[in-house]
């Protein structure tokens, strides 16, 4: 399933907007909820092929802080979801190799189960060799860099350097994505991750979520190293 890639240059950060959940499910006649449930199931299946093929950080953009704007039953289903997803992982994380990290503003769960569940299991499998899964839930990229500006200022006071804000970001420490991929046919960012996705390579599939493929992340991969990172400079 490898053979044309090149494994010495597997990205080592991947990060997914996650999109087409409600829409698979409404072409299947089904209510919205079983489109996350998929979603949730696609998740944890390219997680583990990503650690499999040697990526180290993988994120996905799960639930944005513009995403309570939707019906008050698809937000609570996605929550108890998540929670259900949590309470597996529990479990799940003692037999493999993975860190879950959430990325976002997590003080809305704060005094409830769902941020117990947070602190217990983002507090497991802390050895620097795990895969490190980010998802970002009630992420704003707007407000991560709002937060990061208030943080750094309150560290050091001004002048405020690039650094500074790096230091300070939910994902400080891990390298910037080298692979952003969008699923769903929308060409956007949407706020995802707008500081360390500067010089990311962007892949956009016509392909929903639940429908995405271990063969549609090696085509993407495959684009990725087909491609010259120059950064801003030109090419020698």
């Amino acid at each position: 399933m490898t053979s044309n890639l090149d494994m010495s240059r597997i990205p080592a950060h991947i990060a997914i907007i996650m999109d087409g959940n409600g829409r698979w499910a409404t072409r299947r006649s089904l209510p919205r909820q079983a489109g996350h449930i998929e979603g949730a199931k696609k998740f944890q299946e390219i997680a583990l092929f990503c650690q499999e093929i040697g990526v180290k950080y993988f994120t996905v953009y799960a639930f944005s802080t513009e995403n309570w704007k939707r019906p008050p039953e698809e937000v609570t289903a996605i929550m108890h979801l998540f929670r259900d997803y949590l309470l597996n992982a529990k479990t799940e994380l003692l037999t493999r190799n993975i860190h879950i990290n959430i990325i976002g503003d997590t003080e809305v769960f704060k005094d409830s189960e769902l941020g117990d569940l947070i602190a217990e299991v983002t507090s497991m499998n802390l050895n620097s060799d795990a895969l490190q899964a980010n998802i970002a839930m009630n992420y704003g990229g707007r407000a991560e860099l709002i937060r990061a500006a208030n943080r750094a200022f309150a560290e050091k006071g001004s002048p405020i350097t690039e650094e500074d804000i790096g230091d300070n970001l939910y994902t400080a420490g891990q390298p910037d994505p080298e692979l952003v991929i969008r699923t769903s046919g929308e060409y956007r960012l949407s706020g995802f991750m707008l500081w360390q996705c500067s010089y990311s390579e962007l892949v956009f599939t016509d392909c929903l979520w639940p429908d995405f493929s271990k063969e549609e992340l090696l085509g993407a991969i495959a684009e990725f190293q087909s491609r010259e990172r120059r950064f801003g400079g030109v090419k020698k």
